[in-house]
């Protein structure tokens, strides 16, 4: 019989002390949720993922058709990197995650989706800074093919633009940090970003100087434990095409 409440793993990182845990709902008819706590605070819920979700759909549709190459930044519970697997225009999926246990936690299958994440023979894995790795556009993210470029990127890291889980990702978002991103991009490429506020106007000044149209989309889901609803941001940006 499962147990109300589990701590899976438990992590001294660089970025602090990680926990995964699992836990029924009682006021959700014991519904068993998954959670990633980084010092104290909510990194991700297997209760919200949504705007997660629509992170993938709105990323991967703003590329066109396939095959396409993609890369998301953040693995977390694996939600945008499962939705991402579900479109069949994609034809590789590079994951970079900085935190080592989180894709241990997926490897051994200790979270929901890492079976189905590990076997199809499309996605690999890397650990890394997705933030130092996208500052340099000339090695990238694949280590195996240095400067390779992509048709989407897709980001699930810090809260918001504004609120990071490491001052030193402050420059990323910044116009030249963005610049430099767009490098790593084929022409016509898709930038996507999730966010956890609504739409934010200097950053999507930030994203124009940067690149060629932009979007911001407000995703909204049902909140059962506050009642309601809740809403997220996912940004799209495209590169310019010759």
């Amino acid at each position: 019989m499962q147990k109300s409440f589990e701590e899976l793993d438990f992590a001294a990182t660089q970025l602090g002390e990680l926990v995964l845990r699992r836990r029924k709902v009682p006021m959700l008819d014991d519904e068993v949720v998954y959670e990633i706590i980084l010092n104290g605070e909510f990194l991700m819920s297997s209760l919200f993922h949504a705007v997660e979700d629509a992170l993938a759909d709105l990323g991967i549709a703003a590329a066109g058709l396939g095959p396409l190459d993609v890369v998301v930044g953040g693995l977390g519970l694996g939600y945008t990197a499962a939705a991402a697997l579900r479109r069949p225009e994609v034809r590789s999926l590079l994951v970079v995650d900085f935190l080592a246990p989180v894709i241990r936690w997926h490897q051994s299958g200790l979270v929901p989706l890492g079976a189905g994440l590990m076997s199809d023979p499309r996605t690999r894995f890397v650990s890394g800074d997705f933030f130092a790795l996208a500052a340099d556009p000339g090695t990238g993210f694949d280590r195996a093919s240095p400067g390779r470029q992509f048709h989407a990127i897709l980001l699930d890291i810090d809260h918001t633009p504004q609120h990071w889980l490491n001052p030193r990702h402050a420059g990323f978002y910044a116009e030249e940090g963005l610049q430099k991103l767009a490098g790593h991009l084929l022409p016509g490429g898709v930038f996507a970003m999730w966010s956890d506020e609504p739409p934010d106007k200097e950053f999507c000044s930030r994203l124009e100087a940067a690149f060629c149209d932009v979007a911001a989309h407000t995703v909204s889901f049902p909140n059962p434990i506050r009642g309601g609803e809740s809403s997220g941001t996912v940004y799209v940006a495209i590169s310019a095409t010759p």
